[in-house]
């Protein structure tokens, strides 16, 4: 008697071929052949397994474990469950010999796509993070303060297949601990619209899943630290976990002036380096930073049909900071022409960041994912600015100018999606509806005097006020269908449709005496500017699969409409349509279970902001204004990537290449019009004095940035550490406009790196990494101006726990710098250490003394390249200071997987991510 396809499963138990023991926490993954949707789940505590809501088809279910070869098997489900009965795995086949040659726990394995590593297999201090914990792995990197793995930024971290805290990679590896985890799985994730349709679309993201030990998803959780220190510097932080099973809590809370921008349970005692770096979304480690920062995320299963997870976030900073900035100049007229700029700022920025995201299974053929967010944010500023520029003649000008800022914003956005699967296996249909909101208002004043020393030295004084108002509101959707095509292939049919509405108002007055008050409009400063781009798309595409090969190719037809209309103080209207073809293209080859390679290649198209296109001229720094231009069109971008990949698990060797590109047409260039000799009048009728410029986008061709990278990594037994080496070879082209004239600047850069972690005990644990990285600049323009710098960065993180339960930490970080500008700080050595005694019969507690920048040379300088210029910036960091620190780490587990909660709400899909090591104790 047949059963109802909500009713079918596949169940089975996995036992050792040897001695017919239970398997506990094996991989088991669901592939239906024909589409390559994976279902993975992992083995109780008797080696059982189950998945349920089976629709009949082909299926192959493969089973892993950790020192035994992996199991393969092949299944057909009609109208009734299926019992594979007893799966026995034999023993991997590794000689004593080779028991001695690699002498260690296995550091992981390659499971197709998906890098898996062993947490058990890389020994870390009681304290560490798991940030601290996957910096050990190979392949992953930190560089210019982003985490990467196999040469690509991560975007997400998920914990047990579930996000956490959105898209901040930064605030979950600094919320958990590194002695909960099992196993650290690395992939691409598909878009939510392509596990949805099982059709790939491009848009993947690095991501990082921590599978955490079994018996660490119950219980509390966390690290709390306080400290004082010289100058009154101090620090007050949490992080604390509240895992019942499936409900897991997480709060977050930081507040300190000592630069720390958020909150890490691997923290160096009184600040280490690691809360310095840039969270995920942009931010600032330059400067003086004071921040008061909140945090929650929350996830849940609702019932047996709905998965829930969210999180808020609250930041407060304050920054002061003091910064120069040296611009050499590329145009040949320019006769040496160079901008400098000494810039005191004081800025507080506030925000608040809700995401949430409901993921409702409503039956075996139907699923809805629902994703709102909102994001609000009020900034204030202070800025007094000093700037000059010189040629070989002389100085050409001047301004010294004072501004404030004011500026509130919010966005929400809200993704809809749903899709349904007929009772044909691959006939699918999915849509969605995506939406978005946004206002900006500002208020900004200004108090400038500049002078021009040619042409009889004049001077131009400015009071002003400016009112800026700024509405958006996007809305796309999209319809796609798919067929079986033979057993193993599928076509892909979609439409889709999307609008951008933009307005933007600005309004410039200027002070008048007679009134006292900001009265006078100034119609050259003033705009008012709508546009609205409408693209249609028509997509069609095929994919086939098979045990070895992947295969995703289609092709979009769109046909875009761009509409501007100037309001104030001039009205016209530009009205452009632009018609392209959108090809895809992926392909997936699998060698063997531990080597595979890969090639992505998308196209896209990219409309300007409105602010690139409103006609109104930006004075905030009189000598370089900037101005929208609305005859720019949509750029259209090539991009590619590809990999090889190869995880030896006999000698634990790992090794990754690979390629990155970008190629842009009609890419959004700087146009600089700058006066040389004498003053310049514009078509527009502005005036430029001497030395004095108008930037503007303009549509170039000629945009390149292509990038190799390889790592290899294996174990270094004499040291008891592991030992990774990365290259990467790379090369970007800009195309610019100075004075009408075509420049290119482009850059070659090549990079060497090495980290030596140690695998020796909790007692001793340290990193040691290099990077380097030369680049050679070269101008089409001024090829006198080329030029060649390099820098170095190298650190050592050491911690060793020794007699008593004492603790020394040190934390070393050299940088140097070569080929800058003169008279900048150039090299430093930044040198933070503290010692600490742990307190309490469990050792949780922990008193330390700690000394950041012990050498007082922290500096920070950076080089930025630009079309029309080579860039070098000293920006004011923190220096020397000491801290007594207290710590608590909190441990408080039951030891057992709590069941789910049936509650009055339905909870999660079936499925989800690569699954678990066995847990490592």
């Amino acid at each position: 008697m047949a059963q109802a396809q909500g009713t079918i499963s596949i169940n089975g138990t996995v036992q050792s071929a040897k001695d017919h023991t239970a398997l506990p926490g094996a991989s088991v993954t669901l592939t239906r052949v024909t589409f390559d949707d994976k279902t993975g789940t992992v083995t109780e505590t008797n080696g059982n397994f189950r998945f349920e809501r089976v629709t009949p088809g082909y299926y192959t279910v493969e089973v892993n474990y950790l020192g035994f070869k992996p199991l393969v098997k092949e299944v057909t489900v009609q109208q009734n469950s299926v019992n594979l009965g007893t799966l026995e795995l034999e023993e991997a086949a590794t000689t004593i010999q080779e028991v001695q040659v690699v002498g260690r726990v296995p550091l992981g394995e390659q499971k197709g796509d998906t890098t898996s590593y062993n947490a058990g297999a890389f020994k870390t201090n009681p304290d560490a993070s798991a940030e601290d914990l996957v910096q050990k792995m190979p392949g992953i990197t930190i560089s210019n303060g982003t985490l990467q793995a196999q040469g690509q930024d991560v975007k997400q971290v998920l914990v047990d297949g579930k996000r956490f805290f959105g898209d901040d990679p930064s605030a979950a590896l600094r919320s958990l601990p590194a002695d909960v985890i099992a196993s650290i799985e690395i992939f691409d994730k598909k878009s939510d619209q392509a596990e949805l349709t099982g059709v790939s679309d491009g848009n993947e993201a690095k991501t990082i899943n921590i599978v955490t030990k079994a018996d660490k998803r119950n219980g509390v959780f966390g690290k709390m630290s306080a400290g004082y220190g010289t100058d009154d510097r101090y620090m007050l932080g949490a992080s604390l976990n509240f895992f019942n099973g499936d409900r897991r809590i997480t709060v977050t809370g930081l507040s300190n002036n000592i630069n720390m921008l958020d909150f890490s349970v691997g923290e160096t005692p009184g600040g280490g380096m690691r809360g310095r770096r840039p969270p995920s979304g942009g931010g600032t480690t330059t400067g003086l930073i004071s921040t008061n920062t909140f945090g929650l995320n929350y996830s849940d299963m609702w019932g047996s049909k709905i998965e829930v997870t969210g999180n808020y976030n609250f930041t407060e900073r304050q920054i002061q900071n003091n910064q120069f900035r040296l611009q050499n100049y590329i145009l040949p007229a320019d006769s040496g022409q160079v901008y400098t700029e000494n810039l005191t700022s004081a800025t507080t920025n506030a925000s608040h960041l809700f995401n949430l995201r409901l993921d409702y299974n409503i039956n075996e053929n139907n699923r809805l994912l629902l994703t709102p967010s909102l994001s609000v944010q009020h900034n204030t500023a202070d800025n007094v600015l000093n700037g000059n520029t010189i040629n070989n003649n002389g100085a050409l000008n001047e301004t010294q100018n004072a501004t404030t800022i004011d500026n509130a914003s919010y966005t929400f956005k809200n993704n809809l999606y749903f899709s349904h699967k007929f009772g044909r296996p691959g006939r699918t249909l999915a849509t969605s509806l995506n939406t978005s909101i946004s206002n900006t208002e500002a208020e900004n004043s200004l108090l400038s005097n500049s002078i021009f020393y040619r042409n009889d030295s004049t001077s131009e004084y400015r009071n002003q006020f400016t009112a800026l108002s700024r509405e958006a509101y996007t809305w796309s959707g999209d319809v796609t269908y798919t067929e079986p095509m033979g057993e193993r292939g599928q076509l892909q049919l979609q439409y889709g449709i999307g609008n951008q509405w933009r307005d933007s108002d600005k309004q410039t007055l200027n002070y008048a005496e007679e009134t006292q008050a900001y009265t006078l409009l100034d119609t050259t400063l003033s705009n008012r500017f709508e546009s609205q781009y409408l693209t249609q798309r028509f997509t069609t595409g095929y994919q086939y699969s098979t045990d070895k090969l992947r295969l995703k190719v289609d092709a979009a037809y769109q046909v875009a409409e761009l509409q501007n209309e100037g309001l104030f103080p001039e009205t016209y209207s530009l009205n452009r349509t632009f018609a392209n073809v959108l090809p895809y293209a992926r392909v997936d080859y699998k060698f063997s279970n531990t080597k595979s390679l890969n090639f992505n290649y998308t196209t896209s198209t990219n409309a300007p902001a409105v602010e690139q296109l409103q006609r109104v001229i930006d004075n905030a720094n009189p000598l370089q204004l900037t101005q929208g231009n609305p005859l720019l069109t949509q750029s259209y971008q090539h991009s590619f990537r590809g990999g090889f990949r190869n995880f030896d698990m006999v000698t634990n060797q790992v090794f990754f290449v690979g390629f990155f590109g970008n190629l842009v047409q009609d890419y959004m260039a700087s146009s600089i019009t700058r006066a040389t000799g004498e003053a310049l009048t514009l078509e527009d009728g502005t005036v430029l004095e001497e030395g004095q410029q108008l930037i503007r986008p303009v549509n170039l061709d000629g945009y390149v940035n292509l990038r190799t990278f390889a790592h290899y990594g294996q174990p270094l037994n004499v040291l008891s550490s592991n030992l990774g080496l990365h290259g990467s070879i790379g090369y970007t082209r800009t195309p610019g406009l100075n004075n009408g004239e075509l420049s290119y600047v482009s850059s070659p850069n090549f990079g060497l790196g090495l980290t030596l972690s140690s695998n020796i005990s909790q007692n001793v644990d340290f990193t040691l990494s290099s990077n380097s990285t030369y680049n050679v600049v070269s101008n089409s323009l001024q090829p006198v101006l080329n030029s060649n710098y390099f820098n170095q960065n190298t650190s050592l993180k050491y911690n060793w726990i020794f007699w008593e339960g004492l603790v020394y930490r040190t934390e070393l970080n050299h940088q140097y710098n070569a080929g800058l500008s003169e008279n900048l700080d150039n090299s430093y050595l930044l040198w933070n250490m503290s010692i600490s005694k742990k307190l309490f019969k469990n050792q949780q507690g922990e008193i330390s003394l700690s000394v950041n920048d012990l050498l007082e040379q922290n500096v920070s300088v950076q080089r930025n390249l630009a079309s029309a210029y080579v860039e070098d910036v000293q920006s004011s960091v923190l220096q020397r200071y000491f801290m007594l620190t207290f710590t608590y780490n909190l441990r408080n587990f039951s030891g057992s997987q709590a069941p789910t909660q049936e509650r009055d709400f339905p909870g999660p899909l079936p499925g989800g991510t690569p699954t678990p090591f066995p847990p490592q104790g």
